[in-house]
């Protein structure tokens, strides 16, 4: 089961106590639990009946990212750029609106196969080192439903109430 994930990044994460206490004191084995979980919940989970993620936040463009893409649909990385990236305020390459322009009406991926890197690997929860990562994994689990329901799941292996339970 998911919580109602926030509506917009000004609003308390419904995970804030789990974070904090992740932040402050990991288990020596995050990792092992994180990937445990992952696994657990993707087994269950149908990413082409949301896509929420693809409707709602841009991966990061890496060049090697842009220049495959951009052979795939036989254009010049310039033009593409142009026609479908912009820079950020991190000054990375992102898409210039949302959803994805290659999300199809059946939320599938048109450029699944050369999709950029952060596409293959999101939602982050099959990466080492989670510690290091737990920010990403806050907002990701705002986003998306897996994430929410590993990370809910997470809370309760460490014993550690939501927001609002006692």
């Amino acid at each position: 089961m998911t919580r109602k994930r926030r509506k917009n990044r000004s609003e308390p994460s419904v995970f804030s106590l789990l974070f904090k206490h992740l932040k402050h004191r990991p288990p020596a084995d995050l990792d092992k639990r994180i990937h445990s979980l992952h696994r657990e919940v993707f087994a269950k989970t149908d990413c082409l009946s949301c896509a929420n993620c693809c409707k709602t936040t841009s991966p990061l463009w890496l060049d090697k990212d842009v220049d495959r893409v951009a052979a795939h649909l036989r254009m010049k990385s310039v033009d593409f750029e142009k026609s479908y990236l912009r820079t950020d305020e991190d000054n990375v390459w992102v898409l210039q609106s949302l959803p994805c322009p290659f999300l199809d009406a059946q939320n599938a991926c048109s450029i699944y196969d050369v999709r950029p890197k952060a596409c293959k690997e999101y939602p982050h929860t099959e990466r080492g080192k989670q510690a290091q990562i737990l920010a990403i994994t806050e907002i990701n689990a705002n986003i998306c439903p897996a994430v929410s329901n590993i990370m809910t799941r997470l809370e309760s292996q460490l014993g550690i109430l939501p927001v609002g339970k006692k």
